[in-house]
């Protein structure tokens, strides 16, 4: 395999990857595994949350396909793409621990940035915190952003509508 095909693959990986959290997010944590998610949208001061055990999930999928790419593991069954895959899932869970527990949730450093798309990343998860619950809800990727002035606009409407339950501070307009 040509390393460009091997950056190709990490980098296709990658990207793929903020559909699976997010899709995984929605439907998953916002679903049959909010028991697993539902301390993390609660207020507490313990170090470690149930909720971490899915950053254990995305460990687990990493290692697994750097298993099925090595030869060390599997010999000649060994699928070289999957070292390539793995390593793109590794980014990007490194990416998200930045950004959604560094960053948004500052549990490894403190820094508010004022401006720019960090900003709009903050912005954006804690428009998704802003519902009480785990029924409606906006902001489930944790890498792409969208405007916070369009996502509070949905969080408002799934209020009126009785989808979802939305803390005082982001209902009031």
């Amino acid at each position: 395999m040509t390393a460009l095909s091997a950056c190709l693959i990490v980098l296709a990986t990658f990207a793929a990857m903020e559909f699976v959290a997010w899709s995984s997010h929605k439907y998953i944590m916002h679903g049959w595994g909010w028991a697993w998610h539902r301390d993390h949208h609660e207020p507490h001061d313990k170090l470690l949350e149930k909720n971490d055990l899915y950053g254990v999930v995305g460990a687990v999928m990493s290692m697994s396909m750097f298993a099925v790419g090595s030869p060390l593991a599997l010999g000649e069954r060994a699928w070289e793409p999957g070292t390539w895959v793995g390593l793109g899932i590794l980014c990007y869970g490194l990416v998200y621990t930045l950004i959604h527990d560094g960053l948004v949730h500052q549990r490894y450093f403190r820094w508010v940035p004022r401006k720019g798309y960090a900003k709009r990343l903050v912005q954006a998860h804690k428009l998704h915190h802003a519902t009480i619950g785990k029924e409606g809800g906006v902001s489930f990727g944790f890498v792409i952003a969208r405007d916070p002035a369009v996502l509070k606009r949905e969080l408002k409407a799934q209020a009126q509508r009785g989808i979802a339950v939305v803390r005082d501070a982001v209902g009031a307009e």
